[in-house]
């Protein structure tokens, strides 16, 4: 017998050097998405966590805390004393601010120094002082922070389902990722997660196929699928075929920055768009989910946590983790920052290559001057809509 013909094309060791792309993924200060990112308002902490006992934040790779004074004004705050470096998180919150643990420095909200006490008079040049700050507000009991230049600060939107709401109905925030299916911290790239919102065909695989029924059993019905942008992202319209000849139309969608636009899968709960998740990066290779919903019983955000294996996802074993996969499992096992370079996209991504293709395009635009989209400068500007939600036919 002759020796066997191996056809090596393929083979692992001849694999090239893998690459991710890094406009698109890393958000420190000069990166490009990161610059982009800092363009817009984003939800960066809930209404409580702001108190009397500074919170570190980190927040688009960069280390804050935040605090509230006895006047209820909320500052945020770079964590490195101004002084000589020592973490305000250590700090203690009074009537002027907060001061430093290491030589009683006191900042305002707003960065100035406003005592020195181991300096003359309290310290003749403090006012020559600033420590790093960022502009906040408070709007549907979240604490919002804008990172970017300020000759470029937006007004913070007001959205019309939070605006708007039917009898009954009040709003809820939720700090638990809704919508990461995995931990309130997911340990690997943003992207990995807001790309996986425009990508329909994963759920009658994924949370139907693999992890058993997650949402409802119509999900699992392979959908017809159109993609489209939208003024401020993309969106899936997602068409099925029902057994009883009804169909089951579905908007999900993204829009700039970080905004999850997922209707309720709950069939008959909720048609229009209830709730938006906003996918806050933390730094390149983590992110949270804090979410704003309208609800008609107290808690009721935190239910929509999707079941694997009819388990919640803290309480499931390693090897229930295996056998029940969802979201987090799936996107996590694709690393930190997955490997763009290795992809091979089909017809099924277009979504995704839609939406890579417009943060480039905004990437772009801010890098020479303008303005991404969902950015407006006029405070009376109209409430931001969307069309989003799960609706039978």
């Amino acid at each position: 017998m002759g020796t066997p013909v191996i056809d090596f094309v393929g083979n692992g060791y001849d694999r090239p050097a893998p690459s991710y792309r890094k406009d698109l993924t890393e958000v420190g200060r000069g990166t490009p998405m990161g610059e982009l990112m800092r363009r817009y308002w984003h939800p960066v902490a809930f209404k409580d966590d702001a108190g009397s006992t500074p919170r570190q934040l980190r927040i688009l790779g960069e280390d804050l805390v935040l605090f509230r004074d006895p006047q209820g004004r909320v500052g945020l705050l770079h964590e490195r004393c101004a002084h000589r470096g020592a973490s305000l998180y250590y700090g203690r919150v009074e009537a002027c601010g907060i001061r430093c643990c290491y030589h009683g420095w006191a900042f305002d909200v707003e960065g100035h120094c406003v005592d020195q006490p181991c300096e003359p008079q309290g310290g003749v040049h403090k006012h020559k002082v600033r420590q790093p700050w960022y502009p906040v507000q408070e709007r549907y009991s979240m604490i919002w922070a804008y990172l970017g230049p300020p000759a470029k600060m937006p007004v913070l939107p007001r959205y019309e389902i939070f605006e708007n709401l039917a009898d009954g109905e009040f709003l809820e925030t939720d700090a638990n990722s809704i919508g990461s299916g995995g931990p309130v911290i997911s340990d690997f790239n943003w992207l990995q997660h807001y790309e996986n919102v425009v990508d329909p065909f994963h759920l009658p695989i994924l949370h139907a196929s693999f992890s058993g029924t997650q949402f409802v059993k119509e999900m699992g019905i392979m959908p017809n699928v159109k993609f489209e942008y939208s003024a401020q992202g993309v969106n899936s319209v997602s068409l099925r075929d029902l057994p009883d000849g009804r169909k089951l139309k579905r908007i999900s969608g993204v829009a700039l920055p970080t905004l999850r636009l997922v209707g309720n899968p709950r069939l008959g709960r909720f048609e229009r768009l209830e709730s938006i998740g906003f996918v806050v990066p933390i730094d390149d290779t983590h992110f949270r989910i804090n979410t704003i919903g309208r609800v008609r019983e107290k808690g009721e955000l935190n239910s929509y946590r999707s079941k694997l294996g009819g388990k919640s996802w803290p309480e499931l074993t390693p090897d229930e983790h295996r056998q029940f996969p969802g979201d987090h499992e799936a996107q996590h096992s694709q690393g930190p920052i997955t490997l763009h370079s290795e992809e091979h996209l089909a017809t099924s991504d277009q979504g995704i290559s839609m939406l890579r293709r417009l943060l480039a395009q905004q990437v772009e635009i801010v890098a020479q001057g303008g303005d991404p989209i969902g950015v407006n400068f006029d405070p009376a500007a109209d409430l931001v809509s969307f069309e989003h939600g799960t609706f039978l036919l």
